[in-house]
């Protein structure tokens, strides 16, 4: 992996041109503090029409005040301009008068098209507000109604060399924080996603389906001292990426994640490190999901990771977990209810090929259930798995025992690992000693 200066040389950003400061209430107008669905679609316009008029070297400056704001914001081709949110931007939870996208879903609350050398910044903590619940729906109704038909918090689609410093995303409808880029440091940044303030993720915080936190792809891209609590893929590469960097993290929900990776997708040099993970959901969680062509994951760290109860699976390197249709028990490729409940199925994808993963220094603390599971395919098997001082302590007894699902894995235990896989090769310090 590179190391974080290499990453912050890709990165680094070149000196904006002296440019003007725009206040968006005093200069374009926007009214704070008011959360009637009037000011929010007039908030909206005037926030489109600002961004619209951005020049190289410019700063947009979002003042420490609340503002109600209606979704479908849109820029294109922002080029070397910072944008400064200092106080809130309280999206609408009016989902009638949300705006449509030309696809027919609804629009994002902010979509940001080739972006080029951007900074989204705060001088304290700048919040994005999703208003989430409302588009979350009823605990087990609202997904139902709604599906995956939500608007993302933000998406940045073709960036390149971007920056997002000191913000909080509250509350996502869906994705918080989708990007594909070329060039992305994420720092100092939260993610709160949640019903209610419990600590761990009970049945009804799991009903705000798909509010994943850092979904990125791309290349060159370095996310460092965030805070991701939501309930499902915290941080997430996603596509065909490579050289990602992930450390002091702190994060609870569906895992620290690779995936669902599709056919054609090609995952390099990813490295996650020096994280904390306090009654996450999954831990470290990689997938395939169905797929018709070859795709393949590749050179994955992951490395000084501390886990404190667990309330599925630890680890879990396979298919993807997941359904996409009604039979709510047939998996795509992995059923939820895999194997609890008969008649569900966990199939591996042919086409999807892990090689070189490594697990080192991995401390899992009273999950409550097994370890977890590495599956890879009968005809491509998992080639150079490697746990090295990978080690559970007090683990639970479901589904599993008290070891891993593992099968179809050319691996190797090594250090002070406990439980070792029962498919791996032993070469722990244990396995040295002669009774």
């Amino acid at each position: 992996m590179k190391s974080a200066m290499r990453l912050w040389t890709i990165c680094a950003f070149a000196p904006f041109a002296h440019g003007r400061t725009i206040d968006f209430e005093v200069n374009g107008g926007a009214a704070a503090e008011d959360h009637s669905l009037q000011v929010a679609q007039m908030n909206g316009d005037i926030l489109n029409g600002t961004l619209a008029s951005l020049q190289p070297g410019d700063v947009l400056v979002i003042p420490n005040k609340t503002f109600a704001i209606m979704g479908g914001i849109h820029a294109t081709n922002l080029t070397s301009v910072t944008i400064q949110i200092d106080g809130t931007l309280e999206f609408s939870d009016s989902i009638k008068h949300w705006p449509i996208s030309p696809g027919g879903g609804v629009a994002e609350c902010m979509q940001f098209d080739n972006p080029r050398n951007v900074t989204f910044t705060a001088s304290g903590k700048g919040t994005l507000n999703g208003k989430g619940a409302k588009w979350w729906g009823i605990p087990g109704i609202g997904y139902l109604i709604r599906k995956e038909n939500r608007p993302r918090l933000m998406n940045i689609n073709n960036g390149k060399d971007i920056l997002v410093e000191n913000l909080l995303f509250k509350d996502s409808p869906y994705w918080t924080l989708s990007a594909n880029v070329d060039g992305l440091e994420i720092r100092n940044s939260d993610i709160d996603a949640r019903r209610m303030q419990d600590d761990g993720h009970n049945i009804i915080d799991l009903t705000a389906f798909n509010t994943d936190g850092f979904d990125v792809g791309g290349k060159n891209i370095w996310i460092h001292d965030c805070r991701v609590w939501n309930q499902d893929d915290s941080i997430c590469v996603k596509g065909s990426t490579e050289n990602m960097l992930v450390e002091r993290v702190n994060a609870s929900g569906i895992g620290l994640t690779i995936g669902s990776v599709g056919g054609g997708d090609v995952i390099r040099n990813i490295t996650f490190r020096d994280c904390y993970m306090h009654k996450t959901i999954k831990g470290i969680y990689m997938k395939f999901r169905e797929m018709g062509e070859a795709a393949l994951v590749a050179d994955v760290l992951y490395e000084n990771i501390v886990m404190d109860e667990p309330l599925q699976y630890a680890i879990w390197i396979g298919p993807a977990q997941q359904t996409d249709s009604r039979k709510f028990w047939h998996g795509h490729p992995c059923s939820l209810f895999w194997p609890q409940v008969p008649g569900s199925n966990c199939d591996v994808p042919a086409f999807g090929t892990y090689a070189n993963i490594t697990l080192r220094n991995i401390t899992i603390n009273n999950p409550k259930g097994s370890p977890g599971l590495i599956y890879g395919n009968e005809t491509n098997p998992m080639k150079n798995i490697v746990f090295d001082n990978v080690r559970v302590n007090n683990p639970g007894s479901k589904p599993f025992g008290k070891t891993y699902y593992c099968k179809n894995v050319q691996g190797v235990a090594t250090g002070n690992t406990w439980p070792v896989p029962e498919c791996f090769e032993d070469r722990t310090s244990n396995a040295m000693i002669v009774v």
